[in-house]
């Protein structure tokens, strides 16, 4: 009873956190499950296997592969930059550029520029980063399988979470990427 005389108010419980969906709290939110893979994996993902050498014995989509040529082929990343983040990789396992052979540094250019062509028709990208990270010191995360990035750029893409919280938000998940991706490959 209050001071009044009156029953209390009866007190909302919340009993499981689904309940929570859509209440309007201030927040945005960014959902990127696809990130928890990497945060358990620790320091070093696929420490004891090379995700390049491992990725083309599976399904395109659990290998997350857009397509295969004859010496190299194209895949999503699995921790990507911004959405349509691709890598092409020879299927050799090679870590330097100069030590691929001009078959392989043939078709890496070409699959690399139909990549830029893809995500320019589906994606409707503004430009591009390319690039290939030769040795820890120099970024590679996979320092003993090259390959190259096709990383599509915005211009509205950039904002403080990479910077401040090491967070990026991604706006599409994996396999509906490699799909939209795998689909428009000529």
């Amino acid at each position: 009873m209050t001071e009044s005389g009156a029953p209390p108010e009866p007190v909302e419980r919340l009993v499981d956190a689904s309940t929570l969906a859509g209440v309007p709290d201030g927040f945005q939110r960014l959902w990127t499950p696809h990130r928890m893979a990497y945060i358990q994996a620790g320091p070093e993902p696929l420490k004891h296997e090379c995700p390049f050498c491992e990725a083309p014995k599976k399904s395109d989509e659990d290998g997350l592969i857009v397509v295969r040529g004859e010496h190299a082929y194209a895949l999503l990343n699995l921790f990507p930059y911004n959405s349509g983040h691709l890598l092409v990789c020879p299927y050799r396992h090679v870590s330097l550029y100069d030590d691929a052979t001009p078959e392989e540094t043939t078709e890496i250019a070409e699959l690399t520029q139909q990549a830029m062509r893809v995500l320019r028709k589906v994606s409707r990208c503004d430009g591009f980063n390319l690039g290939i990270n030769q040795g820890a010191v120099a970024g590679a995360g996979v320092e003993a399988h090259l390959h190259q990035h096709v990383v599509p750029r915005w211009n509205s893409d950039a904002n403080f979470f990479p910077i401040i919280a090491r967070t990026k938000a991604l706006p599409q998940l994996l396999g509906e990427v490699r799909q939209a991706v795998a689909d428009a490959w000529a």
